[in-house]
């Protein structure tokens, strides 16, 4: 990098910071902190919902496989996720927009207690805040990478200038400051990706290398399956995304929840599934033809796509590329950070203190922006471990600790929103949280020690969300928890469009159980 590029990087952080300074004065209580008071347009939305999805993994683990073995970078990651937000754009996404505009809930998990019990709604919320410390250390740890490679930080200084700047922006302005800024780090990644592509294409046989490349990588590499991906492994990681992707880590059931009805919710759902089908492909081309262009240096793979950058592009171009890396991976950590500080505010700190049960909004969102500092601040320290023993590496802990852990907290919370699951209970729901845990645990260490060879990528992934699903669904036929309060909050998210035509969300009566306080009617926004 010289001093263009510099000059490139430093706009761009010194612009997100204005855009989250900017959001500050929209936002006035915990409910524009967290869902932007349900007055989010479905396009911006749709376009968060995308940009929150994927970071800088996307250009050191996963330029890795496409590197390796080609093609199957995208069938295998992309597509599913394209294919599971389609789903879940009727199933899930008008769902959960009805948590906010009906239940009057400000976190995804407020309405547990309410559907199961408070212990379930604990359980949920301690271990899916965990795994979301070491998801988004991963996240910094990747971005680091990155920027070692072309400025020579360390990996420590990129995690803390990254994280900083980040936890200022969405600090501020919470989720309307994420959703923002997301939309100016596409318009950025819209135009650096473009020029990735140009680059590589130039290089080669101009823009017929779009057909001509195939013949000259590396056998195998046009072969919608390689390697540890395999057709199982496809079969899993949709299963998986279906309810990852649909709300399952929380950061994306909240740009559902964010918008003005559910309707409004679908529609957004199916631009982001539409970006994920499409825009993948743009970066993932340039990734596919690296081994005719650069010798990646690590064993994975994982710095071709940097290496590449370095190369092909002049300087300017080479700082707006690395600003798109940034630009995944903060709107990623951000929202998760988000995500997090709701879950916390809202569904951890009241059971823990009497006073947090009494906040009022100002301390409500006092208490919320200082959760989100604390978050962060957790996930850069575990960031600084990624590529310790514990860990391995970057695209371990996404690929294995996040797929793998995922499903035992997603599946109580997103079937629980469904009708036909309503005998499932608190029972069905903590067991099958438990033994999806213990499942993870067994694949990948005692059973993978065991096994010649190591337990295949695709069983460690899916056999704990197997094991939830099954366990969740059978307890609920044996042991049926189904009661008529339960009853009526699955009849309050399941029926109509979410509004009654006024702009005002219908008043839920749901009573309160052990002792929670129930959502008061009020209206939206």
């Amino acid at each position: 990098m010289n001093s263009l590029d510099w000059a490139v990087l430093i706009g761009y952080f010194g612009v997100m910071v204005a855009i989250g300074l900017w959001s500050h004065k929209r936002v006035d209580n915990v409910s524009d902190f967290f869902t932007a008071g349900g007055k989010m347009p479905w396009w911006l939305s749709g376009i968060s919902h995308h940009m929150s999805g994927y970071s800088a993994v996307m250009f050191t683990g996963y330029a890795g496989i496409a590197y390796q073995y080609g093609v199957t970078s995208f069938v295998t990651w992309s597509l599913p996720i394209a294919i599971g937000i389609f789903i879940g754009a009727k199933l899930f996404a008008p769902r959960l927009n009805r948590l906010r505009s009906r239940l009057h809930v400000a976190s995804p998990l407020e309405y547990l207690k309410n559907r199961y019990n408070i212990q379930t709604q604990q359980a949920l919320a301690w271990s899916g805040l965990l795994l979301k410390i070491v998801d988004v250390g991963a996240k910094w740890a990747a971005i680091a990478t990155l920027l070692s490679v072309f400025t020579g930080l360390s990996i420590t200084q990129g995690i803390l200038i990254t994280g900083v700047v980040t936890g200022i922006y969405c600090t501020v302005g919470g989720l309307w400051a994420d959703a923002l800024t997301e939309l100016g780090q596409f318009i950025i990644q819209l135009f650096a990706g473009l020029a990735m592509l140009l680059a590589v294409m130039s290089k080669l046989d101009g823009f017929s290398t779009l057909w001509t490349v195939w013949d000259k990588l590396p056998e195998g590499h046009a072969d919608p399956t390689a390697g540890p991906y395999t057709v199982t492994f496809l079969m899993a990681f949709l299963f998986i995304k279906t309810f990852e992707y649909n709300g399952g880590m929380w950061n994306q059931a909240q740009r559902y929840m964010a918008t003005d009805s559910a309707a409004s919710a679908t529609r957004s759902a199916r631009l982001s599934a539409i970006l994920w089908l499409v825009w993948p492909v743009v970066l993932f081309f340039p990734m596919w033809c690296a081994p005719l262009l650069v010798d990646a240096q690590k064993p994975d793979a994982s710095d071709s796509y940097a290496l590449m950058t370095e190369q092909l592009l002049p300087h300017g171009l080479l700082g707006l590329v690395i600003v798109g890396f940034f630009s995944h991976t903060m709107a990623m950590c951000s929202s998760d950070a988000n995500a997090i500080a709701a879950v916390f505010t809202r569904d951890i700190a009241p059971t823990l203190s009497k006073a947090a049960r009494g906040w009022s909004e100002r301390s409500g969102l006092i208490a919320a922006r200082w959760t989100t500092v604390a978050f962060l601040a957790l996930s850069m320290a575990i960031a600084t471990q990624i590529n310790s023993p514990t860990f391995k590496d970057i695209i371990t802990v996404v690929i294995k600790w996040v797929a793998g852990l995922m499903g035992p907290i997603a599946i109580p919370f997103m079937l629980g929103l469904l009708r036909p699951f309503r005998k499932s209970g608190p029972t069905a729901a903590l067991v099958s949280w438990a033994a999806g845990l213990l499942a993870f645990w067994l694949v990948n260490y005692p059973v993978n020690w065991a096994v010649e060879g190591g337990v295949p990528l695709q069983y460690q992934v899916s056999v704990p969300l197997a094991v939830s699903l099954v366990l969740y669904i059978l307890i609920g036929f044996v042991k049926p928890e189904d009661t008529p309060e339960r009853d009526a909050v699955l009849t309050r998210i399941n029926e109509g469009d979410g509004d009654d035509g006024d702009g005002t969300a219908t008043a839920a009566v749901i009573p309160a159980q052990d002792g929670g306080p129930a959502p008061a009617p009020q209206p939206r926004g």
